[in-house]
């Protein structure tokens, strides 16, 4: 029998914590099959990102191709895209892909390095926003791709709903309550949908120094669980539960000598 794989199509990370590295612990964490294709080379660690190598476009493109013409590819999580032109290529590739799209729009690491230039940002919505299915950003992200500021959850889900209008491929956006609730004891996150529809989940806010790659192993989760076929309010659900699982797995012990922003333990949790 031919079993689904579920595609990442994002940056590398040596370090472990974040990009394909992290997308792929995910997955298999979750029971999925994984494939990867790299679109940048990146020198990081817990101290931020040195160095960012994008790949040439062409090389990115073959690397997908090679991937969809052998497997069974019925979902694709897209992460970090570095170029316009390597955006170009990858929403040139999306216009026959026929699954789900999963899309975390990397415009800036934890700390607050550029990831996407910001003249990059109409070439981002005309190939990619314009092809992909569901999108996860953080409020930080939310305020570039809509030109708004975010202060406050009313004005998330607005923003939401703007991106939702402008763009009718697009079935959900995720709103993520972590940075607007950094006082309160819970973290709210929100499913917005096309329809017009809001779901909520909540959860108990964890303290840990170790969370690199939370943006990547969110939306790798939340790809994860629907690839294993469930709709798209369950995995959403679930990718919030997955996290807490793993926050909570690497809030004793940390992999870094720095004592801050470590990876999560993916390798600490299944299921």
């Amino acid at each position: 029998m031919l079993t689904q794989t579920l595609l990442s199509i994002a940056g590398s990370d040596p370090s472990g914590g974040a990009g394909i590295q992290a997308d792929l612990k995910t997955m298999t964490s979750l029971g999925v099959y994984g494939a990867a294709a790299i679109t940048c080379i990146t020198v990081q660690n817990s101290h931020g990102v040195q160095e960012i190598h994008p790949l040439p476009p062409a090389l990115v493109r073959d690397q997908v191709k090679a991937v969809v013409e052998d497997h069974q590819v019925t979902h694709i999580k897209i992460g970090m895209t570095g170029t316009i032109e390597i955006m170009e290529a990858v929403g040139k590739l999306l216009e026959s892909f026929p699954g789900e799209v999963i899309y975390d729009p990397v415009l800036a690491s934890t700390t607050g390095e550029l990831l996407l230039p910001q003249k990059g940002l109409p070439t981002l919505k005309k190939h990619l926003l314009s092809r992909v299915t569901i999108l996860t950003p953080n409020i930080r992200e939310l305020e570039q791709l809509t030109d708004t500021t975010i202060s406050s959850i009313k004005e998330g889900l607005t923003s939401a709903k703007i991106i939702l209008a402008a763009f009718p491929n697009l079935r959900a956006v995720v709103v993520k309550g972590g940075h607007l609730q950094s006082g309160n004891d819970t973290i709210l996150d929100f499913l917005v949908q096309h329809s017009g529809t809001v779901h909520e989940s909540k959860r108990k806010r964890q303290k840990s120094s170790n969370l690199h790659g939370t943006g990547c192993t969110y939306a790798s989760a939340l790809a994860s669980y629907l690839c294993l076929g469930q709709d798209i309010v369950s995995a959403f659900q679930r990718a919030g539960d997955y996290m807490d699982r793993i926050i909570q797995a690497g809030i004793r012990d940390s992999m870094v000598k720095s004592g801050n922003n470590g990876p999560l333990s993916h390798h600490r949790i299944s299921g």
